[in-house]
């Protein structure tokens, strides 16, 4: 793929979420021009932090009106665009209506996000977030892979709209973003699959799953004990330059895992043990598989992800990224 304009404007889509804000900054310092859909940009209060580090920067950020929900809400923000990032999708585990709220919003906004991309001649590339979520669908999955260690060229085959239907949205999002772009040659796809993202929010207000494990291993609720569950993790910040990377380096191409570690819930209490002490009632023991399955219902969790979670290593080879 020729090398994108950094004078043409770069579209980001989700740019007020927590991914996507560090994917802004990056590009803002650049001294790019970022265009944002949002849904309501005369919302002052949600975008002030942008709006912030714009005027820091050497950039420019401007503002379009869309919804993941609504085909051609993104043609507008797309207009000159050479590099879409497509960020936005939800990040929740405890839903009301899996179809409505996680499958919904990552499938049909993929979709229409693309659709736009075919009818905007100017683009060449697309960087997808999607997640080791549709690498990896439970942590037993590890077992059926080579060395226990899953790659790239693995897909996530046992998530489904009842069982870890979060996972299962990143998986049928994915698939449907590769179909697409099979079937044309203008614009090329790289697909970014982080691990658990941990780090600083660009706002005090970011939402993600991941805070609320940080906040539930300070919080007393696990002061217990944890479950033996294995993750992996990256810093929100690494994982901001490596979509930087990822859009504007012409060789990178297909799937990239982006994980800095492997580690445990218990492993997470003790490095926060470490910087804040005996400031929160952080957990210091493992609690037993069964007790953990039987306690399941009354933590809003199935009994059937923890059978296939706790307890079995969760690896993967982020070797990839290193040579994009």
């Amino acid at each position: 793929m020729k090398s994108i304009d950094k004078g043409k404007p770069v579209m980001v889509t989700g740019a007020t979420g927590y991914v996507a804000g560090w994917i802004v900054k990056r590009l803002l310092d650049e001294g790019l021009t970022v265009h944002a859909p949002v849904r309501n940009p005369k919302n002052s209060a949600s975008l002030k932090y942008l709006n912030a580090i714009a005027a820091q920067s050497k950039g420019t950020i401007k503002y379009f009106k869309a919804d993941l929900l609504v085909e051609g809400s993104y043609d507008e923000a797309m207009k000159d665009c050479e590099l879409i990032f497509h960020t936005a999708s939800p990040f929740i585990n405890t839903v009301k209506d899996p179809q409505r709220d996680l499958i919904d919003p990552a499938l049909i906004g993929t979709k229409n996000v693309l659709a736009s991309v075919n009818r905007t001649q100017s683009v060449h590339r697309v960087v997808l977030t999607s997640s080791c979520a549709a690498i990896i669908g439970d942590a037993v999955d590890c077992l059926t892979y080579p060395d226990g260690i899953a790659t790239e060229k693995q897909w996530n085959l046992s998530s489904t709209l009842d069982h870890q239907p979060y996972s299962y949205s990143k998986t049928v999002a994915e698939r449907a973003a590769w179909e697409i772009n099979k079937k044309q040659s203008r614009w090329d796809l790289v697909v970014i699959n982080p691990s658990l993202v941990i780090g600083p929010g660009i706002s005090p207000h970011s939402t993600s799953e991941s805070f609320n494990l940080i906040r539930q291993l300070g919080d007393g609720n696990m002061k217990m004990g944890v479950p033996e569950f294995y993750i992996g993790v990256v810093d929100v910040r690494d994982l901001a330059d490596a979509h930087f990377n990822a859009g504007f380096y012409p060789q990178a191409n297909g799937r990239h895992i982006i994980s800095a570690d492997e580690t445990s819930f218990l492993d997470l209490s003790v490095m926060l043990q470490k910087k804040y002490g005996n400031q929160y009632p952080f957990p210091k023991k493992t609690l037993p598989k069964f007790i953990v399955w039987l306690m399941a219902p009354l933590a809003g969790l199935k009994r059937k992800m923890i059978s296939r979670n706790v307890g079995y290593y969760w690896r993967v080879d982020h070797t990839k990224v290193l040579v994009i």
